[in-house]
């Protein structure tokens, strides 16, 4: 497999995980979200990534999940399966249950937390390619995994049999472009900012999108990547500031939350919207009224409609 065995390509983020109140998995919000989702016309969603809380999720959940998603978006998107684990028998476990679920593809950090050497993540990226046949995106994540993946280990994981795509969103831009300009022929290459240098990047024709978090802007996002295909820079770049105020305003430079936590604050601004995103899971917390009033006032100025929020 290779670029060419897939089509991925626009704006594709990680969406949130709707848990009750209580914890429980709700995967009728999980249907009401997906069907908002494609009244935005996004290109694809990935279920069960960072945003979806996959490290609080059991085996059997993400396979609920995965099936559900599959079902919700009923081939009018790309549903791409977070397969994040510590082990590659893990990972290899929730590929197979993405394969029967029907998804187009899978993502898959390095193993988080236990900081591997090259020669591990590689045999990783082996073990889970070797005993799957789904495509494989994969995710350099250095804030999460603690490991940034350079370019040379990159095209050593590029050439893999499964290997098709590559999210890289490690902090060294000059690193992400290294990366692009060595891989982007073999495989599909994500992580292009919204700004105007992002802007520029693509419209000369680099990268295939923006594998993102949460979609709170909706229609926005995935408008973006089209005005960069019509070739009209002034509408993807007028579309990109109004995500450069999301990402300033809620995360650091390196995608850390500038209060509480990621998780929640995309839940809270989707729900918002009207949009059901649940609540998070512990060990997680919930924004508190003046963390949540900072999102509102976000969507506000941006020119969004917001609904109380229920209790």
């Amino acid at each position: 497999m290779d670029r060419h065995s897939i089509d991925w390509t626009g704006y594709i983020p990680a969406i949130t995980t709707p848990f009750s109140r209580d914890g429980a998995l709700d995967l009728d919000a999980l249907a009401g979200q997906i069907a908002w989702m494609r009244e935005q016309r996004l290109h694809g969603i990935i279920l069960a990534g960072t945003s979806g809380e996959w490290f609080s999720m059991s085996a059997a959940e993400r396979a609920d999940l995965f099936t559900e998603g599959a079902r919700a978006a009923d081939g009018s998107m790309w549903v791409i399966g977070a397969c994040n684990a510590f082990t590659a028998e893990e990972a290899i476990g929730h590929a197979h249950a993405a394969e029967r679920a029907g998804l187009d593809g899978i993502l898959l950090t390095p193993p988080p937390y236990i900081v591997p050497s090259r020669a591990e993540v590689v045999r990783f990226y082996h073990d889970v390619s070797d005993a799957t046949d789904i495509p494989l995106c994969v995710y350099n994540w250095p804030r999460g995994c603690i490991v940034d993946l350079d370019t040379d280990t990159l095209t050593e994981l590029a050439a893999i049999e499964n290997v098709v795509a590559i999210k890289n969103s490690t902090g060294n831009f000059s690193q992400f472009l290294a990366g692009m300009y060595a891989l982007e022929d073999s495989v599909r290459y994500f992580g292009l900012p919204t700004s105007e240098l992002g802007a520029d990047l693509a419209l000369l024709g680099h990268g295939d999108g923006l594998m993102g978090s949460g979609a709170p802007l909706g229609a926005d996002h995935s408008d973006y990547w089209r005005a960069i295909d019509a070739g009209d820079r002034d509408r993807a770049v007028a579309l990109g500031a109004r995500d450069r105020v999301v990402m300033h305003r809620w995360f650091q430079p390196d995608y850390g939350a500038r209060f509480g936590n990621q998780q929640a604050i995309m839940k809270t601004a989707l729900r918002l919207q009207g949009v059901p995103a649940g609540y998070v899971r512990r060990p997680l917390l919930e924004l508190t009224d003046d963390e949540a009033a900072i999102i509102a006032g976000t969507l506000h100025d941006l020119g969004i409609e917001t609904v109380p929020l229920a209790d």
